[in-house]
């Protein structure tokens, strides 16, 4: 799902405010992010999403390209984490602030 390769992340001083928020303004990555608040690492199969397989890869990697996610392969098991702490050092609060209100979106209520 992850691909044969090792996922490429960008740098903390790289992830630009502009691809998070653009990342983060689809209902269904927003939902994503809100699985991985808690900063647990989870295998991809854990991920709840209405959608394909093929389409939850398709978001994933929009969160990693934006430097929201890390992502690591295990044999041909992937696993995705939260990028939390690098997150907020990049733009303190940002992050809290949208999983929080996203918290009382009924747009991202199918992924509770």
């Amino acid at each position: 799902m992850c691909g044969m390769r090792e996922p490429q992340h960008p740098s903390a001083s790289d992830i630009e405010l502009t691809a998070v928020l653009a990342a983060l303004s689809d209902p269904i990555r927003l939902g994503l992010a809100r699985q991985l608040a808690d900063n647990v690492e989870r295998g991809w199969g854990e991920l709840r999403a209405p959608v394909a397989k093929s389409t939850l890869s398709h978001h994933l990697r929009v969160l990693r390209d934006a430097g929201i996610t890390q992502t690591r392969q295990e044999g041909t098991r992937c696993f995705v984490v939260l990028r939390r702490q690098e997150l907020d050092h990049r733009f303190p609060g940002l992050l809290e602030a949208v999983l929080h209100a996203a918290a009382s979106d009924a747009s991202t209520d199918q992924f509770s």
